[in-house]
């Protein structure tokens, strides 16, 4: 039996549908069961309950072969997720998946890395069996902006000449399958990207192509980045680290590529013009058929 957290969130419903595709046993743990059963019907069991719920936690566990441990970007992430492992330990779990980041470090100055960092060190000294996915930029980021991108026809971000291995949660859904249920992977650290580090130039061309519209990159300062996603209603806090993000995204920081996911998958990642396509939809201007 395998418990997938985060089970109804990007990676983490791709983890669900990769691990039942195998013929693995999922135990998803939810808070919203309407939710998950409209993701994933009826033959998944859930587990409902809240990382901040403890006894929802155990019970979760309960006859829990495996773990693929993964929340939601949250100040109390590190308090969550090394809670999770103690109790995982406790109920003889045999082995933990993370879901991390690839630039995941304790004391990162992006808190998000940061935090990542931290419950990895704690994952590493727990004593359960333990694998971390280190996954690059998710792809399914752009999504934010899919509304301004099909009502402006400009893509703004302070990203600047950043060039980005974006990855496809599909892929990383299909990566952690691979690796839950099966042997040799136990104490291993995996980084996960696309097939290609894109710039945001590229990006709004391959959204061009797909949607057969005209989409322009906008570059803009960190500082009206961070004015503009408080203005549409983000927390402060969370604005500022995604400003940071992207400061460290023009030092290169994620600019590595991996052939990771065609390694554990046989299958090699998607490129964001397939994202793009399949995504086209959504960033299309009003009136224009998306491309097929």
């Amino acid at each position: 039996m395998i418990l997938i957290t985060g089970a109804t969130g990007k990676a983490g419903s791709e983890v669900v549908r990769a691990v039942r595709e195998r013929g693995g046993r999922v135990r998803a743990f939810v808070r919203d069961p309407e939710k998950a059963h409209e993701m994933f019907g009826h033959g998944v069991e859930l587990a409902i309950g809240d990382f901040a719920d403890a006894g929802s936690v155990r019970a979760a566990l309960d006859g829990v072969d495996e773990v693929f441990l993964s929340c939601a970007d949250d100040p109390r992430r590190v308090e969550w997720e090394t809670s999770a492992i103690r109790a995982a330990a406790a109920a003889g779990v045999r082995r933990i998946v993370k879901l991390s980041v690839a630039t995941a470090e304790p004391g990162s100055p992006v808190a998000f890395w940061d935090w990542h960092g931290r419950v990895e060190q704690h994952l590493r000294a727990s004593g359960v069996p333990w694998v971390i996915l280190g996954a690059s930029w998710f792809m399914t980021n752009l999504l934010a902006a899919a509304e301004q991108v099909a009502r402006t026809g400009r893509l703004y971000a302070p990203a600047g000449e950043a060039r980005i291995a974006m990855i496809d949660p599909r892929d990383v859904g299909a990566a952690a399958g691979a690796v839950l249920g099966s042997a040799g992977h136990d104490g291993r650290s995996y980084v996960v990207t696309g097939p290609e580090a894109v710039t945001y130039p590229q990006i709004a061309a391959e959204l061009s192509a797909a949607t057969a519209g005209r989409v322009e990159f906008v570059d803009v300062s960190d500082e009206a980045a961070r004015q503009g996603m408080i203005e549409e209603g983000l927390p402060e806090f969370a604005a500022e680290q995604v400003v940071k993000v992207f400061a460290m995204l023009r030092q290169g920081v994620a600019e590595r590529v991996t052939a990771t996911v065609e390694s554990l998958t046989g299958a090699a990642a998607r490129d964001f013009g397939a994202f793009a396509r399949d995504h086209a939809h959504l960033f299309a201007p009003t009136g224009v058929a998306a491309a097929r």
